[in-house]
């Protein structure tokens, strides 16, 4: 018998593209929703065209960013202009638990497939959207992409070196955390639908998720009436919590309270009279006086490598780690033991290798079971479920309604 999976009853039509919906429709398939990716006949997600790219075994190029990001998916296209795409999507509607879409706001209403008309059929629907910037509020019609969300939420003016220009995250920070706050409104969504009986709007903004994740930036600029500053790697509120230059590379130390600090100057450093060093005492003075300690942890750290200055600091109870690129990463044990890169098999790429899971279910586990779709490879499958037959199907695709 099958091991079951956490959401194996719930079905999902994800008319997303790019990466915050497909991210959070990824990480319910997952954990094992039935997920009907529908795209657009002939060109379909954008993320088909982006690189990095393999040669598949037909000769064609073929994107190893969407095959990652689209694994576990079932795929289906659809023209929601035609009136026969949008027929066929109803259907689907009737019996699906979820819709997940990342349209600019208004785009499914005036093709008539908006929550107020989906409901109609379904009242039991989760309707889920994110966008740029949330179905309401005066910046709702602007197109929305990370960078802006990051930009206009507030991570960019803290993030950089010192003195140095705003910086975006080097991943697409803003789309993950939109995706990864979708997929908990969903999941928040269906659990109210058990106690009410109805399923209900999510709404998601880029902007609204950025912001929630620069923590207590607002508070400390409530209180101060100072903006908060850039510092690179260190943090407003702790010292020393920072990256330190080794022989080979940096490691971050992170003191978070004074027992710590203690046991780094006594234990690690033998400068037991840092700790009543006037510069020292207490968090604000480290904080004001961060150079200081920076030039004296580096002068232990100078003979010693990244591996060699984690190991001394953990063996005396210093949270401490190395800085690591994704080649240390990929090869790191305690990365492959909670497989957070997985192999797989795919048809036309060969073998490839995806982003594991974050979510770890002890009894009903996430799994990549699946590789992401090839364009419309489910269209009969799921539209002879529906009761369409054959010949109908083919009609269908030579009117290029799917």
């Amino acid at each position: 018998m099958a091991e079951p999976r956490a959401l194996e009853n719930l079905t999902v039509l994800d008319l997303t593209r790019v990466l915050a919906g497909p991210f959070c429709t990824m990480m319910l398939a997952d954990m094992g929703a039935k997920v009907i990716k529908i795209e657009l006949p002939v060109s379909g997600d954008d993320t088909r065209a982006y690189p990095p790219f393999r040669t598949n075994k037909d000769g064609a190029r073929e994107s190893l960013y969407f095959a990652n990001i689209n694994r576990n998916k079932a795929g289906l296209t659809l023209n929601l202009k035609s009136e026969e795409g949008k027929q066929i999507f109803r259907r689907l509607a009737e019996k699906a638990d979820i819709v997940v879409e990342n349209y600019r706001p208004g785009v499914m209403d005036r093709l008539g497939l908006g929550y107020d008309e989906l409901k109609k059929i379904n009242p039991r629907l989760i309707y889920a959207a994110v966008s740029g910037f949330g179905c309401y509020g005066p910046y709702h019609l602007r197109p929305g992409y990370d960078i802006l969300a990051q930009a206009m939420g507030g991570m960019m003016a803290i993030t950089g070196a010192r003195g140095g220009e705003p910086t975006r995250a080097g991943s697409a920070l803003g789309d993950i955390l939109g995706g990864l706050h979708l997929a908990i409104g969903i999941l928040a969504a269906v659990n109210a639908r058990s106690i009410t009986g109805r399923g209900q709007r999510v709404d998601v903004s880029l902007m609204d998720a950025v912001i929630a994740a620069t923590e207590n930036t607002a508070i400390k600029y409530l209180e101060s009436g100072q903006v908060p500053p850039r510092m690179g790697n260190r943090y407003a509120a702790v010292s020393p919590y920072d990256g330190f230059t080794c022989k080979d590379g940096v490691v971050i130390i992170a003191c978070g309270n004074q027992k710590l600090f203690a046991k780094l100057c006594d234990e690690i450093l033998g400068m037991p009279e840092l700790v009543t060093d006037p510069r020292f005492t207490d968090m604000p003075g480290r904080l004001e006086h961060q150079d200081d300690l920076k030039v004296l942890i580096e002068r232990w750290l100078a003979d010693k490598t990244m591996t060699e200055a984690t190991d001394i600091l953990l063996a005396h109870g210093i949270p401490a780690g190395p800085i690591l690129d994704i080649s240390q990463i990929l090869a790191d044990p305690h990365v492959k033991e909670r497989e957070m890169f997985v192999g797989m098999e795919h048809p036309t790429l060969g073998p490839i290798t995806v982003n594991g899971c974050a979510i770890k279910l002890m009894d009903t586990p996430p799994s990549v079971r699946t590789p992401a779709p090839e364009l419309g490879q489910d269209n009969d499958r799921l539209l002879a479920a529906l009761g369409y037959t054959q010949k109908e199907i083919d009609r269908l695709a030579d009117q290029g309604v799917i």
